[in-house]
């Protein structure tokens, strides 16, 4: 994901040091850990995959980190290990780490069952997949590969035991203040320290974060998404950088938060142009996303039933197939057609304001 994955150290504006430990969690696939020392904390901000290619990473950065301060820190040392959110890539790690140390483990609430009840979770994920895939208008035999290839990616994990969730702790641990923002994942958050946020996958320098329709997995969707951009611009004002968990660093958070904006809203309207004739979720992906297989081939399906379900629920689609639809003994595959020309101005809900006191 990141075009760089570099080792690189901050300083926050009340002095904590931060380093930024970049771990290969799949073949080619990197992912940001940071390793947080301020006062009496050593705290690890997400973990990475738990792959032994992860794992490696991961001693390598605490090594890098060592040299670089003159510190002899070890995984036993942490005082609390912070996760942004329940994606493999930042928190499988944690099966690795539990065994190294006794450091405090939190997470949100929302994904708490993901990190305490990975099995339980990983088999009803499977079920939701599987219809999605069916009135996606995926054929059998391709419906059973992609979802062979989900649980596969999240063979690395078992689940663990985690010791406080955050908002128990009213959304704070010493200095570090967390915010919640749904839509990339149920219980994703920001973690502030001073000057500098953590942003995970909210906002990233170089691609705009993965989109999954809520109908798979409460509290994700565009909707969700769309509202945690704004309230992260609010909560994060004034902060000079903030440090995401693929990519390089964001400076200016606003223009990043349009650009995001900006290219959902251009493949929102890619989805759009193609629903001049009715077709299912499978056919627009294929239109718009060409030549994708394995892994990425299901996440262009999640990413285009994200964009459908989002016009959906703004009245912008109908669905021509009702009556298939509608019988009871069969998944079928939902064919939506565009209802009306739609202005630009329709595609994206108008931004809302907050107020943090």
């Amino acid at each position: 994901m990141a075009a760089t994955h570099s080792f690189q150290r901050f300083e926050t504006s009340g002095g904590a040091h931060v380093f930024r430990l970049p771990v290969e969690a799949f073949p080619n696939f990197w992912a940001y850990a940071y390793l947080v020392l301020t006062d009496d904390l050593r705290v690890l901000i997400d973990t990475g995959s738990g792959s032994d290619q992860s794992i490696a990473s991961l001693e390598e950065g605490l090594r890098r980190v060592n040299a670089e301060a003159g510190s002899d820190l070890r995984f036993n040392d942490l005082t609390h290990i912070l996760i942004t959110h329940g994606h493999i890539d930042h928190f499988s790690g944690l099966v690795y780490l539990r065994d190294h140390t006794s450091a405090l483990v939190g997470v949100h609430e929302l994904d708490l069952q993901t990190l305490t009840r990975h099995e339980e979770r990983l088999a009803l994920m499977s079920r939701r997949l599987e219809a999605y895939l069916e009135t996606a208008g995926v054929p059998g035999e391709q419906r059973g590969q992609l979802i062979q290839m989900y649980r596969f990616t999240k063979a690395f994990y078992h689940s663990v035991p985690v010791d406080f969730t955050y908002e128990a702790v009213d959304m704070q641990v010493g200095p570090f203040e967390m915010i919640h923002l749904p839509g990339h994942c149920p219980g994703h958050v920001a973690i502030r320290l001073d000057d500098v946020v953590f942003s995970g996958d909210n906002v990233l320098s170089g691609i705009t974060p993965h989109q999954s329709p809520e109908e798979l997995t409460p509290y994700m969707g565009l909707r969700h998404y769309l509202e945690s951009l704004t309230i992260l611009q609010h909560w994060a004002k004034g902060s000079r950088l903030i440090l995401s968990g693929h990519d390089d660093p964001i400076d200016d958070l606003h223009a990043r938060v349009e650009d995001i904006r900006g290219h959902l809203a251009q493949r929102i309207r890619q989805v759009l142009d193609t629903l001049d004739t009715p077709r299912t979720i499978a056919e627009i992906t294929g239109q718009i996303y060409h030549g994708m297989a394995g892994y990425n081939e299901l996440l262009v399906l999640e990413k285009v039933g994200a964009y459908v379900e989002h016009l959906y629920q703004r009245g912008l689609l109908e669905i021509t197939n009702l009556d298939e639809v509608d019988d009871s003994g069969k998944f079928a595959a939902v064919r939506y057609h565009r209802i009306q020309k739609v202005l630009d101005s329709e595609i994206l809900p108008k931004e809302k304001s907050y107020v943090f006191v």
